[in-house]
């Protein structure tokens, strides 16, 4: 089955009392390169997690956030009383200045306390410690998120597939355009050699110039190249079916690639190169989506 690596996740849980809110977020990679962006995640957990990350999700630049939801969980905040004392001790001073006792005349208590709890360090968030029971609700939150951005992959992956397919179907497409030139392309290359030779004031065995273009013509035929692409193509299609197939799709498209360039190389008539031109394009942006296929 074909996904994307590109994807989100997100889900939210209670540990110990604090609400969690757990984000994955992921882009194509050549290997799980996983990132955990958060400081309260506990160090005794980051291997289980990481495993977990890379079992789920298997390849891509994979990014987790955890930060935890302070304002709905009030018990997790503290007043520090000697920094609010200190706070307070300078604003005592500072009011028995002449220049500035109006102003703390016009201030009640209730005001000042106001002030003084959003000066800076006065409010002091609590370290989150989970015990062994919340580390392992942690794991299951993240898994549920990993198991989200998974089904946003698997969604996006059946865009790619469609695209894929369309784009494989143009380029069969166009292998049967390059048949409808071939006959005309053999005889153009025998009308102008000949053409060429008559133009020359020398005598020359006909004989001997039928076996040289048959020869010659041998080398630019192209059956083989077109019977190849189109296994090629066929053999594409066919991997969508196995469990992230994303390089082996890659693989896929650059011996398609090689087909291609032959074709181009052996053309010799100006439809068949336009033809090729056009199947470059296609095999150019199927390349471009294997780099985001799982």
């Amino acid at each position: 089955m074909i996904k994307s690596m590109t994807g989100y996740g997100k889900s939210e849980c209670t540990v110990n009392g604090q609400k969690l809110v757990i984000e994955i977020r992921s882009v194509n990679g050549k290997s799980a390169d996983i990132s955990l962006k958060s400081q309260i995640i506990p160090k005794e957990t980051e291997t289980a997690i990481r495993s977990l990350i890379a079992e789920k999700l298997y390849r891509g630049n994979i990014d987790l956030f955890v930060t935890a939801d302070n304002s709905a969980s009030p018990d997790t905040k503290e007043i520090n009383g000697d920094v609010l004392a200190a706070y307070w001790g300078q604003l005592r001073k500072l009011s028995t200045r002449e220049d500035l006792s109006g102003l703390f005349g016009r201030q009640d208590t209730g005001e000042m306390l106001q002030a003084l709890l959003k000066m800076p360090d006065v409010i002091e968030v609590k370290k989150f410690e989970p015990d062994d029971e919340g580390k392992q609700q942690l794991i299951a939150c993240i898994s549920q998120a990993a198991d989200r951005l998974d089904e946003y992959r698997t969604a996006e992956g059946a865009s790619i597939e469609r695209d894929f397919s369309t784009r494989v179907s143009n380029i069969l497409g166009f292998v049967d355009e390059i048949e409808k030139h071939e006959q005309e392309r053999i005889s153009a290359i025998r009308e102008r050699i000949v053409s060429k030779l008559a133009d020359l004031p020398v005598d020359y065995d006909r004989n001997r110039l039928e076996q040289e273009l048959i020869y010659y013509i041998e080398k630019l035929d192209i059956n083989e190249e077109k019977v190849r692409l189109r296994q090629h193509c066929k053999y594409f299609i066919e991997t969508f079916n196995e469990e992230n197939p994303g390089k082996k799709l890659a693989f896929i498209a650059q011996e398609m690639g090689r087909e291609i360039n032959t074709l181009g190389s052996k053309a010799n008539h100006a439809e068949i190169q336009k033809t090729v031109v056009r199947m470059k394009d296609e095999l150019e942006k199927i390349k471009e989506q294997t780099l985001n296929t799982l």
